[in-house]
């Protein structure tokens, strides 16, 4: 494997329900390579979202430790957490994430301006393109269709060059020729830039096409198998 961009170590989120604790992870390792792309899959409430989110720095787990390069991310302050994920995450969820009041141009803008980019509108003009919707820059989230809203989400993901994509179901809100469409653009950059892959999914067909798929089940890693990709 290559430098891991992402390490976890023992990890456990343990929360209340009720009287009594509930276990959503229960002990999960492993190591994400630089450039690799990874599905992590299970049945529903397996625990892949929770880990998600701890991977991310979203939420802390009760035990265990996540690194995102060399820094471990347990002794960070949320405002430390937030500029690294700043620095190293983009993330598309199931539900795009657009802003309504925002075009598609602007929406793509917005967090390289936050970044403080100077050259936010030619890098949005970029992406857009790069995910085919140079047609579309004027366009609004409700003018879009479920497959561009999420190419937006895309283009705005990518837009900060980050070392790692973080998606969440980026099919489950489509339909399934405009999955599969989706699913060629975020592999199609992986390629081309290099940006490691991590895809929570219970699509198979995308599930396969990653080299390496990580099973969780009762919150526990039940399996870790490496494969060919696509």
């Amino acid at each position: 494997m290559t430098e891991p961009v992402i390490r976890a170590q023992s990890l456990s989120k343990i929360v209340r329900s009720g009287d009594a604790p509930l276990t959503i992870l229960d002990g999960v390792s492993f190591e994400v390579g630089a450039g690799s792309t990874v599905a992590i899959v299970g049945p529903s409430g397996s625990g892949k979202t929770t880990l998600l989110g701890l991977l991310a720095g979203l939420d802390r787990p009760t035990t265990g430790e996540v690194w995102l390069g060399d820094t471990a991310l347990n002794g960070l302050s949320e405002d430390a957490r937030a500029a690294l994920r700043r620095r190293w995450l983009g993330f598309v969820f199931q539900s795009f994430q657009l802003l309504p009041a925002l075009t598609a141009l602007e929406n793509v803008m917005l967090p390289l301006e936050l970044a403080g980019a100077d050259d936010a509108v030619p890098r949005a003009r970029e992406w857009l393109a790069r995910v085919g919707l140079s047609a579309r820059l004027t366009h609004y989230p409700k003018q879009l269709s479920g497959g561009e809203q999420q190419r937006v989400a895309i283009a705005r993901a990518f837009s900060g060059e980050p070392r790692v994509l973080m998606a969440d179901e980026p099919t489950g809100n489509l339909d399934e020729a405009t999955g599969l469409e989706v699913a060629d653009v975020m592999f199609r950059l992986n390629r081309e830039r290099g940006t490691t892959l991590l895809l929570v999914t219970h699509d198979t067909h995308i599930a396969s096409r990653c080299v390496r798929r990580i099973a969780l089940e009762g919150g526990k890693l039940i399996g870790d198998q490496v494969g060919t990709g696509s």
